[in-house]
């Protein structure tokens, strides 16, 4: 007799440790401090690592909203779950689009990364020149592979990975401070006068950039052993370790070039910025180890966010929203395999275009996809701030004012201001033309309007389905 196979996700298959894990490990800290830190620096100077403890401090107020609010819903639909309970079904519906869309185009935006960390890597240490496509569908294979085998697979590699990487960041932090660089301690980074400069408004959509994904542990709350209290343990240790070790990473950039020079070097070479600290501070077998890893850290964020894209494909395939082919999971991995799978052919897809078309992986694929994905995951962000608020003063009478309002309402106030200052400079973040802004933020909202009016067809259609949409389980 053929057994029964509930499509259901692995349960109890992480603890707080592996959870911790997979979120930063799609944050690739090396790759941050090495090769997106510099334009941070380009953008704010020395108020760099300041500017990460305040933003730690706003998506702080954020993780305690966005915690209470779990309390009422669970299931791996994150974001979607939280503003269709508060802002309504419609508008829940066309967030869902809105973060396949975001996370989708995070993680095929990576392999732009990785194609060419990869190629450079092979040419360097075997002399034999890779094109970098080729690089990426190799890592397209990989990841693939990864995820089908399922959750526990991949903690197991991103834990290895994410542990090397900041073992090889704070062997250079140790270094710089051994050596005793003159600038010493960079005291002025911390400073209000300095951290609140009005023209520092690109380097905050930047710095907001580096918590992307932090939020994606509730995606996994349906995996997890110790149910809510791990997910709210994890979330605040993620927040935590973004905010406090990217800070004192920045920090020990600036006391290298100087408080008041570190603009200037992120100008002049922003490639090498600290790279060169690697080479000056460093023995070569660490450097050659950073260089190693900034391939491995890439390939951790792309198997982090194929993870959290594909989880998103498979609730709203559960949700109907989209096919219920997707909600398929492995009969003994447990995995949602076919939305993995359909996750994997699009990064096919658009890793061929990109080659068809002639676009730069760099300054095209990469650029293009995280420009978008950050915009349309801090628009999220405010939106589920406000939905907390909505929700919670309608139904959390038992909770706290400082959980329940304050926090989530404090939260919404400065994502909505950080909202504006990335469309404010989406020109500075894609670095492309005024046509590539507006077809990437028309991309945006054509996802936000499909999924309110494809909501809108299930309540005609389907008013069973729409009625249990978003509703994931109570307490």
């Amino acid at each position: 007799m053929r057994p029964i196979h509930d499509n259901s996700l692995a349960s109890n298959a992480m603890g707080t440790g592996s959870l911790v894990f997979i979120v930063l490990a799609a944050l690739a800290p090396l790759t941050l401090i090495v090769a997106v830190a510099p334009l941070h620096f380009l953008k704010g100077g020395s108020a760099v690592p300041g500017a990460f403890i305040l933003a730690g401090c706003v998506m702080t107020l954020f993780a305690v909203g966005f915690m209470t609010m779990n309390r009422y819903v669970r299931n791996a639909g994150a974001f979607y779950s939280v503003i269709a309970m508060g802002l309504g079904k419609p508008v829940g519906a066309g967030a869902s689009l809105v973060a396949v869309l975001a996370y989708n185009a995070l993680q095929i935006s990576t392999y732009g990364a990785f194609g060419l960390y990869a190629g450079e890597t092979v040419e360097r240490y075997s002399g034999v020149a890779v094109p970098w496509w080729g690089c990426a569908l190799a890592a397209v294979a990989c990841v693939g592979w990864l995820g089908y085998h399922g959750i526990h697979t991949t903690a197991r590699v991103l834990g290895c990975i994410l542990i090397a990487e900041a073992m090889v960041l704070v062997v250079l932090a140790g270094s710089v401070v051994y050596a005793g660089v003159p600038a010493g301690f960079p005291v002025v980074s911390f400073l209000p006068s300095n951290v609140f400069q009005t023209n520092n408004g690109a380097m905050y959509t930047l710095i907001f950039g580096a918590f992307m994904g932090f939020e994606s542990t509730t995606i996994f709350s349906e995996e997890v052993r110790g149910g809510q209290r791990t997910v709210r343990r994890a979330t605040f240790i993620a927040v935590g370790f973004i905010a406090i070790f990217y800070s004192f990473m920045t920090a020990v950039v600036v006391a290298a070039y100087g408080a008041d020079a570190i603009e200037y070097a992120a100008e002049r070479d922003p490639a090498n910025l600290v790279v060169n600290l690697f080479i000056r501070h460093t023995p070569p077998l660490i450097v050659d180890a950073m260089r190693v890893l900034l391939l491995g850290s890439a390939f951790a964020a792309l198997l982090a966010l194929h993870n959290v894209a594909n989880r998103y494909l498979y609730t709203l395939g559960r949700e109907r929203l989209l096919p219920k082919w997707l909600a398929v999971t492995h009969l003994q991995h447990k995995s949602p395999w076919r939305a993995g799978l359909l996750q994997s052919l699009l990064a096919v897809v658009f890793i061929v275009l990109t080659v068809v078309f002639g676009v730069d992986p760099y300054l095209g694929l990469l650029l293009w996809g995280s420009a978008l994905g950050l915009i349309a995951i801090i628009f999220l962000w405010t939106l589920c701030s406000a939905a907390i608020v909505l929700y919670l003063r309608r139904h959390g009478h038992l909770e706290r004012l400082w959980s329940a309002t304050m926090a989530p309402l404090t939260a919404f106030g400065v994502l909505a201001s950080i909202l504006v200052l990335a469309l404010s400079n989406v020109s500075f973040l894609t670095g492309g033309t005024a046509l590539v802004d507006r077809l990437l933020l028309g991309t945006g909202a054509l996802a936000f309007a499909l999924g309110i009016g494809a909501s809108f067809y299930m309540r005609y259609r389907h008013p069973a389905h729409y009625a249990r949409f978003a509703e994931g389980s109570r307490p």
